[in-house]
């Protein structure tokens, strides 16, 4: 199964981080988050990746070109170079394709189909992190039998949320809970025919998943473990004082 990575976003709310690499680059533990992706998926046996970049593009290509048990490859397809990678650990095949500086999610999955194939692919977001049970995810995926399968979560409360009466009166007091309803961490798998309703310029979700939604061929399957995304400097830091506790709870190899 190949993995495809979007890792072409600007990441305007992490300036701090991203002004001169983009997000998914960002270091967590002296590595990038999305190799930490990568090595998560790893663990489950995915070892074929398509990095679909954008934004400073060239930093991803450096970090593989620049490492000395990483060895360029060939690559028939245009405005995209591959390597292998050496050694036990990292004997993955990556696959870096340039889809545009500033391209929706749904036109970068669609500007790889050239190097996917006919078979079910997974998709995810490379600026979070996740313990999802990709067998499980596969297996919920097999069983429903839609075209494209997405991880959900109930996130917690960024504030704590208050019952009040008319009158003013607080009658309850909730510290940051679980939230009732589900939002999707991407986490996808796909079956080939979704690239069908990707439109070039749009956004994955917004339009893609919401046409499968309505043909009745999205699922969801629900993860009630850890997930941190990693959209603003606070949830940075909230990774990297993870690690450097030496408990990630993401981490899975």
């Amino acid at each position: 199964m190949k993995a495809v990575l979007l890792a072409g976003g600007l990441g305007t709310r992490m300036r701090e981080e991203t002004e001169f690499r983009p997000k998914p680059m960002v270091e967590i533990g002296g590595q990038p988050i999305l190799w930490h992706i990568m090595r998560n998926l790893a663990h489950f046996g995915i070892t074929d990746f398509i990095i679909a970049s954008g934004y400073k593009s060239e930093v991803i290509d450096a970090y593989f070109r620049d490492h000395q048990h990483w060895t360029e490859i060939d690559c028939d397809v245009a405005d995209a170079i591959a390597f292998r990678g050496s050694g036990d650990e990292e004997d993955w095949r990556v696959t870096i394709a340039f889809t545009g500086d500033t391209t929706a999610t749904g036109g970068r999955v669609a500007r790889v189909r050239p190097l996917l194939e006919d078979d079910t692919f997974f998709v995810t977001y490379g600026d979070g992190l996740a313990d999802v049970d990709i067998d499980r995810l596969r297996d919920a995926h097999r069983s429903a039998g839609s075209l494209a399968t997405l991880t959900a979560v109930q996130p917690t409360s960024r504030f704590g949320l208050m019952d009040i009466e008319p009158d003013g009166r607080v009658t309850h007091f909730r510290e940051k809970p679980k939230m009732k309803d589900w939002v999707s961490i991407g986490y996808f798998l796909f079956e080939p025919p979704v690239l069908d309703y990707l439109v070039a310029e749009g956004g994955l979700e917004e339009e893609g998943l919401t046409r499968l939604a309505a043909d009745g061929q999205l699922n969801a399957f629900r993860h009630e473990g850890f997930w941190q995304p990693m959209d603003t400097y606070r949830e940075y830091k909230i990774l990297e004082d993870l690690w450097d506790s030496g408990d990630a709870p993401w981490r899975m190899w």
